[in-house]
C-alpha cells in the first residue's frame, strides 16, 4: 500500500475508524509510518499521540482494543479508513463513539421504519394509527395480515404488473417489521440469524 506520511510536516495522516460490521465510524486518530507499521503487524490499531507525543496502542490502559479487520487507502494515498472490531467502548469518555451515538447496525430507511413503529406500539392511539390498532387486536390479527400479504405477494408474482408485485412487496415487509415486533424483536435479530449460516 501506498502512504504519503510526508504530506504533512509533522509526518502524520488521518485515520478514520470504522466498525467494519455496523459501519458506524467510531472515531479519529493520527498516524506516523511507525505507527501504521505495528498496527499491521499486532492487528491492534496504534496512533500517534500528538499529546502523549507518542505511539499509543488503543485500549494499552482500558483494556478496549480496536482489532484489526481492514486498511484502506483514500484516492490521495494521505487518509486511511480502518475498518475494526471494538472490544468495549471506543471513547476515554466511555461511549461507543467519540460523537456519543451508538455502535449498532443502521438499515437508514428500514431503521427508521422500525423505530417508527416501536412509536406507534407504545404511544399511538389505536383509533387514529393503523399500526397501533394491530398491536391493540394481538398477535393473531398481526401474524394473519402478514400471511395475507405473503400470498398477494406470490400471486403478483405470478403476473407481469411490476409495480403490483412490488406494492404488495413493500406491504408484506412493512406488516413482517410489525410481526418482528409483536414478537419483541428487530430486524437485526434476523440478520444475526442469516449471518450464522454463513459459510
Amino acid at each position: 500500500m501506498n502512504i504519503d506520511f510526508s504530506k504533512n510536516t509533522d509526518g502524520l495522516i488521518p485515520a478514520i475508524i470504522q466498525d467494519s460490521e455496523t459501519k458506524t465510524v467510531l472515531m479519529l486518530g493520527f498516524m506516523n509510518a511507525e505507527a501504521y507499521q505495528k498496527t499491521v503487524e499486532t492487528k491492534k490499531v496504534t496512533f500517534y499521540s500528538r499529546t502523549k507525543q507518542r505511539l499509543w496502542t488503543k485500549g494499552e490502559e482500558s483494556g478496549n482494543f480496536l482489532n484489526l479487520i481492514d486498511i484502506k487507502n483514500d484516492c490521495d494515498n494521505d487518509t486511511l479508513l480502518i475498518q475494526v472490531k471494538p472490544e468495549g467502548p471506543t471513547c476515554h469518555k466511555g461511549t461507543a463513539t467519540c460523537w456519543a451515538d451508538e455502535n449498532k447496525r443502521d438499515y437508514g430507511f428500514i431503521s427508521n421504519l422500525e423505530d417508527t413503529i416501536q412509536l406507534r406500539k407504545e404511544n399511538a392511539d389505536s383509533e387514529k394509527s393503523y399500526v397501533a390498532s394491530l398491536f391493540k387486536l394481538g398477535m393473531n390479527k398481526i401474524a394473519q395480515k402478514v400471511g395475507e400479504e405473503a400470498i398477494e405477494v406470490v400471486i403478483e408474482a405470478k403476473d407481469d404488473n411490476d409495480d403490483l408485485f412490488l406494492s404488495e412487496s413493500a406491504d408484506l415487509l412493512f406488516h413482517y417489521l410489525i410481526l418482528l415486533q409483536a414478537k419483541g424483536f428487530k430486524l437485526n435479530d434476523v440478520v444475526e440469524v442469516l449471518k450464522s449460516r454463513q459459510k
